[in-house]
């Protein structure tokens, strides 16, 4: 054998063997022991002496926290499967809506309709499958109740509105009638004609010029008002005096003594001074204190008061019959007297704020009004019911004027616009940018309505043609603001009244 083979040969394991005894082992295992019992007794010690604290035992199971581990993940799993389950519309403006719904954003910054639609269907799966639903039905629930809110409601009425109503109506349609009647011959008129007249008109109104101009008082004038027989006119001031002027001459009849606070209008009754006696009621006024009074033309004292007001009443209208008397209050609404039953017929609520200014139809059939809500409407008298909404002013309504053609209503506002109404179809015929302040009143000339007045707090008043609206004449002269206007039932005096404590008449030469 070479040796090479002797060294790849492997060596055998030998076998080691002790000899001897275990008794040095066994010592050094017994010491051991003993060294550890001396150890616990040590910590005891110490944990009597309290240099040692020892927790009372608390532990943290293991098992519990891989048991809500394994709730979050079989949540999650959960989750996605509703997800998987939850339809979603391709449409993005339905997403965006459910989206809005479940009160969160509709888009998110840099995101596309594909994402929305998974953010919406991911919403959805941790709301729930009834959220969206609920919130839908919360939400045509809001809308509907939005809407039975905005709904017209009645009041059952007293025998007396009853037997107005009817009387209102019995009233109101022969003079429709005759209006219609007076329309169609109108009609029958040959164009050119009908052109002369109405440049005639428009040449005479640009002639108007400044006729008389008298102090009225110590205060600002707030209102005024020609009587129906044109030879007298009326002014109310902030001082609460109302004061009977002679026309042309302006020279004062009486101070009619009464009011303690701001006067907002006095008006004469219709046919005052034309069929009625002295004595008899022929004018009626307000005042910011609520109060309402009614005046003749023998004595400075007032005959009655109207009582029921709790705020500022703004304005009084007597109906065309001269039975029933306006009144607007800052209560947000506008109420209805009967002079021969002497009662309040009716209380209309209908504004959201408070009622400024009330006018009649020519008819007697329809009553406007206008408030600081922004809105007009136009009421029914023979039912009751709102006939049409006044939509478009950008605020207030501080007059309006219905035009003897019976189909057009003028409305001026704190907007600086007067906007002329077509009653027929029931929408706005024209906005008349008037003026560069609010507009304290308006007029259409009494006659035939041939041009519209108004008058602004931008110290003029102006006059503008029927049909057409072009401007016509300016009025200027006022150093205040012009606070009423008015025109005289013959159509050739024009009354103005301003907060320079002057008012003035318009003839035209």
């Amino acid at each position: 054998m070479s040796d090479e083979e002797d060294m790849a040969a492997p060596a055998a394991k030998t076998r080691r063997v002790f000899y001897g005894s275990l008794e040095e082992k066994e010592r050094e295992r017994l010491n051991a022991a003993t060294a550890t019992t001396t150890g616990s007794d040590a910590v005891k010690a110490g944990i009597e002496a309290g240099n040692i604290n020892i927790s009372s035992g608390e532990t943290l199971e293991m098992e519990e926290r891989v048991s809500e581990r394994q709730q979050e993940a079989l949540a999650e799993f959960e989750r996605r499967r509703r997800a998987r389950q939850i339809t979603v519309s391709t449409d993005d403006a339905e997403v965006k809506a459910g989206l809005r719904a479940l009160g969160e954003p509709i888009t998110l910054f840099g995101e596309g309709p594909a994402d929305r639609r998974e953010r919406s269907r991911s919403c959805s799966a941790s709301s729930g499958p009834d959220a969206l639903k609920k919130s839908r039905k919360d939400e045509e629930k809001a809308k509907r109740s939005q809407e039975e809110c905005q709904q017209t409601w009645y009041h059952e009425g007293s025998a007396s509105l009853k037997d107005a109503r009817l009387w209102l109506a019995k009233y109101s349609l022969p003079r429709a009638m005759r209006r219609l009647e007076a329309a169609r011959a109108q009609k029958d008129v040959t164009e050119a004609t009908r052109t002369i007249r109405q440049q005639e008109v428009h040449k005479s109104l640009r002639n108007l010029n400044n006729f008389c101009s008298q102090i009225g008082d110590d205060r600002p004038i707030s209102f005024c008002h020609f009587s129906p027989d044109s030879k007298m006119l009326v002014t109310g001031s902030w001082s609460g005096l109302c004061k009977l002027w002679s026309v042309p001459d302006c020279n004062l009849i009486r101070s009619l003594r009464g009011h303690n606070t701001n006067v907002g209008a006095v008006v004469f009754r219709p046919e005052a001074g034309v069929s009625l006696d002295q004595s008899d009621v022929n004018l009626a006024s307000c005042a910011a204190d609520g109060s309402v009074k009614l005046w003749t033309l023998d004595s400075d004292e007032p005959v009655a008061d109207i009582e029921g007001h709790s705020e500022r009443v703004s304005r009084v209208s007597w109906h065309p019959s001269g039975r029933f008397l306006g009144t607007t209050c800052y209560d947000n609404s506008w109420r209805l007297w009967d002079l021969e039953v002497q009662e309040e017929i009716l209380h209309q609520e209908g504004h959201s704020k408070g009622v400024h200014d009330l006018h009649f139809h020519p008819d007697g059939s329809l009553a406007a009004t206008g408030g600081l809500d922004a809105f007009g409407r136009v009421w029914d008298l023979r039912t009751g019911r709102c006939v049409m909404f006044l939509e478009g002013h950008l605020k207030e309504i501080y007059s309006l004027s219905f035009s003897p053609n019976g189909y057009h209503l003028a409305t001026g506002s704190g907007d600086n616009t007067c906007k002329v109404w077509e009653l027929r179809n029931r929408k706005c015929l024209y906005t008349v940018p008037a003026h560069q302040n609010l507009l304290s009143a308006v007029r259409f000339q009494p006659t035939d309505g041939h041009f519209l007045l108004t008058g602004a707090y931008d110290n003029t008043a102006k006059v503008w043609s029927h049909p057409g609206w072009t401007p016509l004449k300016t009025l200027a002269g006022h150093e205040g603001k012009v606070m009423g206007v008015d025109v005289s039932p013959d159509g050739k005096l024009i009354a103005t009244c301003s907060y320079d404590r002057t008012f003035k008449l318009w003839l035209s030469e």
